[in-house]
């Protein structure tokens, strides 16, 4: 009797431990060491004193061999701005991060500051999340159409350009035309 206990509770070990390993999405996990993450993933330090987490390791698959995007690659101010705040910023990834523990990148900014990292800076992150991988946002969340998230990983593909009418600054404030 006691060996089936044992061989049970050896049994149930291996098979939680498989049920975690099986999670799909580990990018932000928590992790000490490289070891910690699946394979794909990477344990780093995002900025410091922040502590560790798993990212992915390999980058996105391109569905045309590396092509870059043709015709117009939409602009973060007038294309990608409003998905972002629809998305992302409403729920987690803006200034207020208490509903997400999420305090190293904002997603309501496009230029990092000397805290934390703006929507440019994450381009490749959020094209592999919300784009390649589908993962974000969670499914608990308002999800973007297809469309919506091939609009995203173009512009990030497109080297994450801000606006193309010179209207506003990256910063939000209006250019002063001065010299």
């Amino acid at each position: 009797m006691k060996r089936a206990v044992a061989s049970l509770s050896i049994s149930v070990a291996v098979t939680l431990v498989a049920c975690a390993v099986s999670v799909s999405d580990f990018a932000g996990k928590s992790c000490e060491v490289a070891e910690d993450c699946p394979d794909g993933y990477t344990c780093v330090a995002a900025r410091p004193g922040a502590g560790r987490t798993c990212e992915v390791l390999r980058l996105p698959e391109l569905e045309d061999a590396g092509t870059p995007p043709t015709g117009p690659v939409p602009t973060y101010c007038n294309e990608v701005r409003p998905l972002l705040n629809a998305y992302c910023t409403s729920n987690c990834h803006s200034e207020d991060y208490s509903r997400s523990g999420q305090s190293g990148f904002r997603l309501d900014i496009y230029e990092s500051t000397s805290s934390v990292m703006g929507a440019k800076e994450m381009a490749p992150r959020i094209k592999a999340r919300a784009s390649d991988q589908r993962t974000m946002p969670p499914p608990s969340n308002p999800l973007p159409t297809e469309e919506e998230r091939k609009i995203i990983g173009s512009w990030a593909a497109g080297g994450a350009p801000f606006c193309t009418d010179g209207g506003v600054t990256p910063d939000g404030g209006v250019p002063d035309g001065g010299p």
